[in-house]
């Protein structure tokens, strides 16, 4: 099991993917997961450390911390 994120972390990650944010996906463990380049856009980082995504394809998952990637 993922250890829960500390709070300098979750301050780290809403700095480095803030609202509105355009990412690309690298990786998702996940099999409904966008392929691999998927472009997307942050719509919150939640106190677990997921990075909510509203991918342009139309896929909302999360980007799930420590397991998934994006850039």
């Amino acid at each position: 099991m993922e250890r829960m994120p500390s709070d300098m972390v979750l301050r780290e990650l809403r700095k480095q993917y803030p609202l509105w944010m355009r990412v690309e996906l690298v990786s998702m463990d996940d099999p409904q997961a966008p392929l691999p380049g998927t472009m997307g856009t942050v719509m919150d980082v939640d106190s677990l450390g997921t990075i909510h995504v509203r991918w342009d394809n139309g896929s909302t998952l999360g980007v799930v911390y420590g397991i998934d990637s994006v850039r």
